[in-house]
């Protein structure tokens, strides 16, 4: 399918003279089973071809086909059994934006262009098919539009040239966020979905970031504004030259492509790879390795504790921000393992997970082939009942590529979020205003009641209006204020993965250090070396034999490099961030997924690219 085409209605369509059926019949050369019609602030263009076809229905009704009419309507009628033809619209959004909607092939044209009134195209610009039309509606307003008006919701070309996903595009971090992550938004049609490059919009849009936690469909659309691609320029594309493939069950229908898109399987979208082999999902995932999002283990048996590594991995998604595991495949060169039985395997796994993991999970579970064989991908979504558990006991988090056991601090944590998220416990400004009633409703209460068992019955109540309204003080809020995490300054926030040493203390002579999160701002304290985790352990380390001297320190403004060295295959820098006071946060263990600027200007080899 090809979900972004421009027609001769768009003012800077670039082959005069052509057709609709010239446009048709490169739709069908290229193997196009779905296209859409996306001019520009104008839906003239569907509405002339389906005036054309009108046109020459009416003569055929009046019998006053001529020969050549007669087989124009024949091929229209060919072509439309044979392609579904997709209505809508590339809306330039406030700033230069563009969002493209798309709609069931019944929208009327009246319908659509009520809809472009709504976005505030101007009537007279209505027909005229161009980028610009004047003040319009922001971005977060069009999603809602087009989403309630029942359309399809895609970002065009979100990472390059008027994309919602512009990198270093000058605006702060929370517009980006809300933009790419917004619950109207269906898809980001981005350039580079075939890349493999570590800086490829989908993986950045794959859920691992914590800023960007949805993960987004991605397709890929040729966006031309010509039947054939420009020989002299590679970057004018033409007709199904740039191409997405979707997977459906069903007759090919609106319906079921936005089916697709707000469902959570990502695997039932692919760049067309022509003359290439087909595009294989596992293989992209394990060249992309193990993360906070996907694992991989070749066996799931009972023998050696492989299915207990299976479903421990399963109960860290879910208590952290959900995730695939892969059975079946590991990261190792070559074709991967694969499952002997992949049913009777998937009805095994259901099973375990049913009976061992609390409070009950819904997982999906499927089979997906690579290079062969059989691989099993269970798909497991953030779960709502946190904390989930194994065998009863045992609460597992995903840090990093490792899936481990919760500590005290971050099971509290994981209650508090669960609570809150519930409704169960109110945040803290709720708890004051909910305070500050009661008390004015007991003041009023004591005034009206009169004699000793009134005021006692009054004062009981007001005793149970406080306890409801006011949670138990030992429950605090989930999560710190958005920016109190870091310690932010000049707009430089600090990296989004790693780990800070904030605090040590020392009690019996052991010392004990409050460890900070980066990528969720969460703080687990009374960490000791002995009970910290690899990343943790080197974090401590480092703050105790290699405290950073602000004397030595070659500061780029008020930031700098400490260290950079390949762990796992992977590498890691080490940051130092100054303040104002004079004082200092250090940043360890950063990956090249968690810089933006100006952190990325430190970046070596490939995390530079």
């Amino acid at each position: 399918m090809d979900l972004h085409l421009h027609s001769m209605a768009s003012a800077d369509w670039k082959e005069p003279g052509a057709t609709w059926l010239d446009w048709l019949y490169k739709c069908e050369q290229r193997g196009l089973d779905v296209v859409a019609i996306t001019d520009h602030n104008t839906v003239a263009g569907i509405a002339s071809l389906r005036a054309e076809i009108e046109r020459l229905q009416w003569l055929e009704i009046e019998n006053r086909l001529r020969p050549n009419e007669r087989r124009q309507l024949d091929e229209y009628r060919r072509l439309g059994e044979k392609i579904l033809v997709l209505p809508g619209f590339e809306f330039t959004a406030t700033f230069g934006f563009h969002i493209i909607g798309l709609f069931p092939p019944e929208t009327s044209v009246r319908q659509l262009e009520h809809i472009l009134l709504d976005l505030n195209v101007p009537p007279d610009r209505l027909d005229g098919g161009s980028t610009e039309v004047g003040a319009t509606a922001d971005v977060l307003t069009a999603y809602r539009i087009i989403h309630a008006a029942g359309g399809i919701v895609i970002a065009a070309h979100a990472n390059s040239t008027h994309g919602v996903a512009m990198r270093d595009f000058p605006f702060g971090g929370q517009t980006k966020i809300s933009y790419t992550q917004d619950a109207h938004l269906h898809a980001l049609e981005v350039t580079d979905l075939g890349s493999r490059s570590t800086r490829a919009t989908a993986r950045f849009f794959n859920g691992s970031k914590p800023e960007y936690p949805r993960r987004m469909h991605c397709i890929q659309g040729s966006d031309a504004h010509r039947i054939n691609r420009d020989l002299n320029d590679k970057n004018r594309l033409g007709i199904g030259d740039r191409v997405t493939e979707i997977q459906l069950t069903g007759p090919v229908s609106f319906t079921a492509i936005k089916k697709v898109f707000e469902s959570n399987d990502f695997a039932q979208t692919r760049p067309l790879r022509r003359r290439k082999e087909p595009f294989d999902h596992v293989t992209e995932a394990r060249q992309q390795g193990p993360s906070i999002i996907q694992s991989f283990h070749e066996r799931a048996t009972r023998q050696g504790g492989r299915l207990y590594a299976v479903l421990s991995d399963v109960v860290a998604f879910a208590n952290t921000q959900g995730g695939t595991v892969y059975v079946g495949a590991s990261t190792h060169a070559g074709p991967p393992r694969g499952v002997d039985d992949p049913d009777e395997m998937i009805v095994m796994l259901r099973e375990e997970i049913e009976s061992k993991v609390v409070p009950p999970l819904a997982v999906e579970i499927d089979s997906l082939e690579s290079q062969g064989q059989n691989v099993l991908r269970i798909q497991v979504p953030p779960g709502i009942e946190r904390p989930y558990c194994l065998d009863d006991s045992r609460i597992y988090l995903r840090q990093e590529s490792d899936s481990v056991l919760a500590v005290r601090d971050e099971i509290v944590q994981l209650v508090r979020r669960s609570l809150l998220e519930s409704g169960d416990i109110i945040e803290a400004p709720q708890r004051e205003a909910a305070a500050e009633r009661s008390t004015s409703k007991r003041k009023r209460g004591s005034r009206r009641s009169t004699g000793a068992d009134k005021s006692a019955e009054a004062a009981q109540e007001d005793e149970l209006a406080d306890a409801a309204a006011t949670p138990d003080s030992s429950v605090e809020q989930a999560e710190e204020e958005p920016g109190a995490q870091a310690n932010g300054v000049d707009g430089v926030a600090p990296p989004t993965i790693g780990v800070q040493v904030v605090e040590v203390k020392e009690r019996g002579g052991t010392r004990y250090y409050t460890i900070r999160d980066l990528r969720n701002g969460s703080t687990v304290q009374n960490v000791t070396l002995k009970s910290a985790r690899r990343l943790w352990r080197y974090a401590i380390s480092q703050h105790e034999q290699n405290p950073p001297d602000a004397q030595k320190i070659e500061w780029q403004d008020d930031v700098a490099l400490l260290r950079s060295e390949k762990r796992a295959g992977k590498r890691r820098y080490d940051f130092v961030q100054r303040f104002p006071d004079s004082s200092m946060a250090v940043y360890y263990g950063v990956t090249e997924e968690g810089c933006d600027e100006p952190w990325r200007s430190f970046l070596v080899g490939a995390d530079a690219e």
